[in-house]
């Protein structure tokens, strides 16, 4: 697993690149958004030390769906390919869990916010049919 540094406000990657790694967190703070760079950007999350990101990516192959980026100086990443994928859970069995644990949390949320928006374009069809 290589490991890479980066200064406060490097990109790590961005929304539309190639998905093909995952990343851990070692040392400092990254922050992953949408629109980044443009008056719309939004900070979608932001992960710390012994979080993962890019997980999705790495397992799917689709373009990022976001822009990762530093938010510290000396924030420290360890990159997780296909190449050393396998080994890398091997070498760190518990690791699998927290991955595991990071996708399904990601899901849960998207899920719930995805429902709350049905909710609100539900809520707002019904008084629009009552007016």
């Amino acid at each position: 697993m290589g490991k890479n540094n980066y200064g406060c406000g490097q990109v790590i990657f961005r929304e539309g690149d190639p998905g093909d790694s995952m990343f851990e967190v070692y040392t400092g703070k990254v922050g992953v958004y949408a629109n980044y760079g443009t008056a719309d950007q939004k900070l979608l999350t932001d992960y710390f030390p012994g979080k993962y990101f890019g997980e999705m990516g790495l397992l799917d192959h689709a373009p990022r769906s976001a822009t990762a980026v530093a938010m510290e100086d000396n924030t420290c990443l360890g990159e997780i390919t296909e190449e050393n994928f396998a080994d890398f859970f091997r070498e760190n069995p518990s690791r699998v869990l927290m991955v595991m644990q990071t996708l399904s949390h990601n899901l849960r949320t998207r899920t719930n916010e995805y429902l709350k928006v049905c909710r609100e374009i539900h809520d707002m069809a019904e008084k629009e049919g009552q007016e």
